[in-house]
């Protein structure tokens, strides 16, 4: 009876000491062996990257600020819809406005230890009542912005506590895109 009760203690005292280093650990689900981030996060990681300012072809101006961030858990990819104005003294007077949605894939880059957001492509551009000669060039600004803006921007770096726990270093594997969040699966090195 004895050697039970021990055992138990040792048990419990086990799971206590793991619990109290998954609470250190931010993120990280010990039962899963998951690190995950709430939308909310992206969005905060997002939002970090905006407002920005970019000069395309020597003649147009693009701005781009609000940045929204949705999930797309059926394609593994994270949406960024993005307000634009284009501002050229080819265009109107006025600057042309409107939205860009970007979709990007996750990727794990092991020299920086970081998320980054990978090969962004344009999903769509919505600029309403502009005539039909300008949306060529808008494509073309769109491609451009998710190349320079979005193209491995590190939504997350790990720092090496983050990738240790009780003296043992792992490394993060497949990035799964959820309804809430992604989950960075976390493997032994």
């Amino acid at each position: 009876m004895h050697t039970t009760r021990r055992k138990l203690m040792k048990s419990l005292l086990a799971l206590s000491t793991m619990a109290v280093a998954a609470t250190a650990w931010a993120g990280y689900n010990i039962w899963s062996n998951e690190y995950t981030f709430s939308q909310k996060q992206l969005q905060s990681a997002i939002e970090s990257k905006f407002p920005q300012q970019l000069r395309y072809a020597e003649v147009f101006n693009v701005n781009l600020k609000n940045p929204r961030l949705t999930l797309n858990p059926a394609q593994n990819r994270v949406l960024t819809q993005v307000n634009v104005s284009v501002l050229s003294p080819l265009l109107l007077a006025a600057p042309l406005n409107g939205a860009i949605t970007l979709s990007s894939g996750l990727r794990y880059d092991k020299a920086s230890r970081a998320i980054l957001l990978d090969k962004p492509t344009v999903d769509s551009i919505d600029f309403s009542a502009v005539p039909a000669q300008y949306k060529q060039q808008l494509s073309q600004i769109g491609t451009i912005v998710a190349e320079q803006v979005l193209k491995d921007y590190p939504i997350h770096t790990f720092t090496s506590d983050e990738l240790r726990l009780s003296g043992k270093t792992f490394e993060p594997g497949a990035i799964t895109v959820q309804p809430d969040g992604i989950a960075v699966e976390i493997n032994e090195s």
